[in-house]
């Protein structure tokens, strides 16, 4: 299976069928990891999405992080292909936006620069050996990534993730994985399996 859509479909599919039990271990488990992560512990800046349904959660990162780091969100305007970061200081200045996800909207205006040592946590259905991603077919990451000088983190299940994926010249790869399982690090190929 080597077509992008064939692709999401099976992962989107892989996930609806988690059950709520396991998606919740396996949530924490990607959560506590990426806590506990050296990349995020020296990070100043956190680029975090607002999960939904089917993603890996990130509203306990989301949570903890906004006591110790400065956090932005993503908003995408809508009818382009433009997705700008907003600062974000709670979680009341979320409001459902573009696909029904919770996006900033402070009255800010979105920040364009940021640190070397700034974390942008990516999401994406499925990652394989080498640090590609598949992602929702939107686009948005790529042409973000492209400029950001910081750490790309993809946060997974472990089932979702495969050898190889088929992989375009612009899509940007991710300095590091996290599942529930592991934790790689794609820049040396040093891989911590959980117990």
């Amino acid at each position: 299976m080597n077509d992008k859509r064939q692709l999401r479909a099976f992962y989107k599919q892989l996930r609806s069928s988690m059950s709520f039990q396991q998606k919740l271990e396996n949530d924490k488990a990607v959560t506590q990891a990426f806590l506990d992560s050296s990349f995020y512990k020296m990070c100043d800046q956190l680029l975090i999405y607002v999960s939904f349904d089917i993603e890996v959660d990130t509203i306990a990162v989301i949570k903890q992080a906004l006591t110790e780091k400065t956090v932005f969100c993503p908003r995408c305007i809508s009818g382009t292909s433009i997705m700008e970061f907003y600062k974000i200081s709670s979680f009341e200045q979320l409001k459902e936006g573009s696909f029904g996800i919770l996006e900033p909207d402070t009255g800010e205006q979105p920040v364009k620069d940021f640190s070397k040592s700034a974390v942008c946590v990516v999401p994406g259905l499925s990652y394989d050996d080498k640090g590609h991603r598949l992602g929702f077919g939107k686009g948005f990451y790529d042409r973000f990534l492209a400029d950001f000088p910081g750490t790309k983190v993809g946060i997974c299940y472990d089932d979702c993730c495969c050898e190889e994926l088929p992989y375009d010249e612009f899509d940007i790869c991710v300095d590091h994985l996290i599942t529930e399982r592991k934790c790689v690090d794609f820049g040396f190929r040093k891989e911590e399996i959980y117990g």
